[in-house]
């Protein structure tokens, strides 16, 4: 997921028709990039912060939704990406930490766009960066879900 402010980039999500409210549910997982020599050396450390917005797709904010996430070694990864060029032939890039999060949609809207808002990160030396331009990647979502009780 990349930092967006416009919401026709953003991850969309069409909900069926219905009657009422539907929940829209999804897993929220920081971007991390993977490094042995940094695992080795002790410089892995970093805490993540990532806030989404999930919004009408005329832009309008339903709700904002945030994951925050430590890693200091693999074992902190969700997962990992097989058909890259580290060791066992992983991608660098993987998810880490994961929120599970709820977001209300109400009757009559039929898509909703998510989209990356910011990302803050604390390294292993206490260096701190926000990072909020547009294209930056900075989450993950997986596990989407759209549950809906007809009345």
């Amino acid at each position: 997921m990349l930092i967006q402010s416009d919401p026709t980039l953003a991850i969309t999500v069409v909900l069926p028709p219905r009657r009422g409210e539907a929940t829209l549910s999804f897993d929220l997982h920081n971007r991390h990039t993977y490094s042995e020599d940094e695992v080795r050396a002790g410089r892995a450390y970093i805490r993540y912060l990532a806030e989404v917005a999930v919004a009408t797709a005329t832009g309008d904010i339903l709700a904002r939704r945030f994951v925050v996430s430590e890693f200091r070694s693999a074992s902190d990864l969700v997962d990992r990406v097989g058909g890259g060029a580290g060791p066992a032939g992983l991608k660098a890039l993987a998810p880490a930490g994961v929120e599970r999060v709820f977001v209300p949609i109400p009757a009559g809207i039929e898509r909703v766009v998510i989209a990356g808002q910011r990302l803050e990160l604390l390294r292993f030396d206490q260096t701190r960066d926000e990072v909020r331009t547009v294209g930056s990647a900075m989450a993950v979502i997986s596990n989407a879900l759209i549950e809906y009780t007809g009345r």
